[in-house]
C-alpha cells in the first residue's frame, strides 16, 4: 500500500517528465526555443482557464483576447516543438502589444490589472527574441504603453469599467497576478537550471583537463625516472661487463707470452670459470629485463609439479654451492603442484639461490624449504651468509638498488631481485624476506597452489 507522500511524490515526478518532453531535452533545443516552449504551454493553460472565467464574468473581449492568445501560441509550439521550426518573437511580440492594448481599454484601463502584466510580458519577448531585437522591443513596448495611458488620460469615455469597486477590482488583480508571476518563474528557473547545467559541465571539463595533467606530469616523472634508471644501468654494464672480457682477455696474452705450471693454471682457470659464471648471470638477468621492457613477457600459467620444475635449477646451483665450500640443503616437497609459468619460477628460484650463493662465506649453508598452507606453497631461500644492511633493505626490489660485492668479490648489475618481484606478481604470487646484518637472511616466494 502506497503512502499518500509517496503517491504525491511518484504524481509530480510523472508531471516533471512529461513537462520536459513537451518543454524539449537541452541536446535538441537552444535555452531560448526551451524558454518559449514553457511560456507557450503555461499561456495556453493560464489562458484556458481565463477564457470561460472571463466569458462568464460578461469580460467577452478578455475571453476572446485569452482564446486569441491560446491559438496563436499553441500553433508556435507546435511548429517549434514538432516541426524543428524556429518560433516567431515578432508573432510573440506583436500578439502580446495588441491583445493587452485592446483588453487594456475593456478592463479599467488604468485601474485595471493590465498594467501588471506589460513588464512580465516584455521579459519574456526578450528572453526568446535575438539581442539584436532587444532594445526595438523595448522600444515598441515603451512607445505603446505610453500611446494607451495618453489615450485613456485624453478620452477616458473610450475606456469600459466592468468591474465595481472593492470586490471586481480585487477579483481582477488576484486572478491577472499569476500571469507576471508565472512568467518571471519560468524565465529565472530556466536561466538558473542553464547556469548550473553549464556550470557543472565546466567544472567536469576543468577536472578532466586537471586529471589530464596529471596524468601527463605522471608520465614525464616516470619517463624522466626510466630514462635516468636506464643511464644508471648502461653505466654499470659497461663497467662491469668489460672487468671479465679484460680478466679473458690477459688469461690469453699470458698463456701466449709465459709458461704456466698446473697449479698457477687451474688457478687462473678457476678464478676465470667464478669470473664468467657471475658474468653470464648478469647476462641473463639483463636480456630478461629488455624482453621485458621491450615486447612485456607472455604469462604461460599452468600447473606444474614443484619439484620436477626445478630438480635442473637446484642441480646447477648446487655446482655452484659446491665450488664455494658451501653446504647446500634442497628440500623440495614433491606433493606441491603449483600454478605457475616454469620458466619464470625458475628464473626466480635461481637468481635468490645465486644472491644466497654470493653473500654466503666459504663453509656456510643455504636450505631451500617448501610449506604448503590452504591455498598456496611457500618456498623459502635461506642461508648463513653476511645479511643484508637496514639502509638498503627498503629500496631492495627497486631499480635504486645498489649492486654489492659478494664475499669473493661478485657483484650484478641489480637486476636480479627486481626482476623475481615483477615475475612473481605476474604469476599471481609475491616475494619477501627476512634479514639481519651478519646473521644471514631468508628470501621466500608465495605461489598459489594448483586445484
Amino acid at each position: 500500500m502506497r503512502s499518500p507522500v509517496h503517491s504525491i511524490q511518484l504524481f509530480l515526478t510523472q508531471i516533471k517528465k512529461h513537462w520536459e518532453r513537451l518543454v524539449g531535452h537541452p541536446d535538441a533545443f537552444k535555452l531560448e526555443s526551451r524558454v518559449f516552449h514553457s511560456i507557450s504551454i503555461s499561456l495556453i493553460i493560464v489562458g484556458i482557464f481565463y477564457i470561460p472565467y472571463n466569458y462568464f464574468a460578461k469580460l467577452y473581449i478578455a475571453s476572446l483576447s485569452s482564446m486569441v492568445i491560446c491559438i496563436v501560441f499553441g500553433i508556435q509550439f507546435y511548429y517549434s516543438r514538432f516541426r524543428g521550426r524556429m518560433h516567431s518573437s515578432t508573432v510573440f511580440g506583436l500578439t502580446g502589444v495588441i491583445v493587452f492594448s485592446i483588453t487594456y481599454f475593456f478592463t479599467s484601463g488604468i485601474y485595471g490589472s493590465t498594467d501588471l502584466i506589460w513588464p512580465a510580458y516584455l521579459l519574456l519577448v526578450l528572453t526568446i527574441s535575438p539581442y539584436r531585437q532587444h532594445l526595438i522591443w523595448l522600444s515598441i513596448f515603451l512607445l505603446v504603453f505610453s500611446i494607451i495611458h495618453v489615450i485613456d488620460y485624453a478620452y477616458p469615455h473610450l475606456v469600459k469599467h466592468p468591474f465595481n469597486t472593492g470586490k471586481g477590482m480585487f477579483i481582477d488583480r488576484v486572478t491577472a497576478f499569476p500571469i507576471p508571476v508565472l512568467a518571471v518563474f519560468v524565465i529565472v528557473r530556466f536561466f538558473r537550471r542553464s547556469y548550473e547545467r553549464e556550470r557543472n559541465i565546466a567544472e567536469q571539463k576543468t577536472q578532466t583537463v586537471e586529471t589530464h595533467y596529471r596524468q601527463i606530469l605522471q608520465q614525464k616523472n616516470e619517463l624522466e625516472q626510466t630514462n635516468a634508471e636506464k643511464n644508471k644501468l648502461m653505466s654499470i654494464i659497461s663497467h662491469d661487463f668489460r672487468s671479465p672480457l679484460v680478466n679473458i682477455q690477459n688469461y690469453l696474452e699470458l698463456l701466449n707470452e709465459t709458461e704456466l705450471d698446473d697449479l698457477q693454471r687451474r688457478d687462473l682457470e678457476k678464478s676465470l670459470l667464478t669470473a664468467t659464471n657471475q658474468t653470464m648471470s648478469m647476462l641473463s638477468n639483463l636480456l630478461y629485463w629488455s624482453k621485458t621492457q621491450l615486447e612485456g613477457t607472455s604469462v604461460n600459467l599452468q600447473p606444474v609439479n614443484l619439484q620436477k620444475t626445478l630438480q635442473g635449477t637446484l642441480e646447477m646451483e648446487q655446482i655452484q654451492a659446491k665450488g664455494k665450500n658451501i653446504l647446500f640443503y634442497p628440500d623440495i616437497d614433491s606433493r606441491a603442484t603449483v600454478i605457475a609459468d616454469a620458466d619464470m619460477l625458475q628464473l626466480v628460484v635461481r637468481n635468490l639461490i645465486s644472491n644466497a650463493i654470493k653473500f654466503t662465506p666459504v663453509g656456510g649453508t643455504i636450505r631451500v624449504d617448501t610449506k604448503i598452507s590452504a591455498a598456496d606453497c611457500t618456498i623459502t631461500i635461506s642461508d648463513t651468509g653476511q645479511g643484508i644492511p637496514l639502509q638498503k633493505q627498503a629500496a631492495l626490489f627497486s631499480f635504486s638498488a645498489r649492486p654489492s660485492y659478494g664475499t669473493n668479490h661478485e657483484k650484478g648489475v641489480g637486476l636480479g631481485l627486481l626482476l623475481c618481484k615483477e615475475f612473481m606478481e605476474r604469476q599471481n604470487g609475491k616475494i619477501g624476506f627476512e634479514s639481519t646484518a651478519a646473521s644471514g637472511s631468508s628470501f621466500y616466494i608465495v605461489i598459489p597452489l594448483a586445484g
